[in-house]
């Protein structure tokens, strides 16, 4: 059974870094794409990093693109994101997911899962 169990949220001031990690389990990292996503109160789930696995291709969505980087040690079956620059409006519960099927949109949550209980991220001065 694939899980995710995301960590590393917190409190940080704008212009603060965190780094998430996402670790998964029930099945080879290497072999699957991942993503990031977030969802703000109030907001829809949204996709923000996907990396495509063996390929190394990286995708950000605009608002993340040049502040967050995604990598993955797959020998870890461990995904991270590094965030620099924090924003508050980047303040959101964060998730990492695998696509449901091979044809996806790495910015629709539709197209992924299952998801963990993911990790608070709070930018606040």
């Amino acid at each position: 059974q694939v899980q995710f169990v995301e960590s590393g949220g917190g409190l940080v001031q704008p212009g603060g870094s965190l780094r998430l990690s996402c670790a998964g389990s029930g099945f080879p990292l290497d072999a699957y794409a991942i993503g990031w996503f977030r969802q703000a109160p109030g907001h829809h789930r949204e996709g923000i990093s996907c990396s495509t696995g063996r390929d190394g291709t990286t995708w950000y969505a605009n608002s993340v693109k040049g502040r967050f980087t995604m990598s993955r040690d797959n020998g870890k079956n461990t995904v991270w994101l590094q965030m620099n620059n924090l924003k508050p409006e980047d303040t959101a519960v964060y998730y990492c997911a695998t696509p449901r099927g091979g044809t996806y949109r790495p910015d629709d949550p539709l197209d992924f899962g299952p998801w963990g209980q993911g990790t608070q991220v709070t930018v606040s001065s």
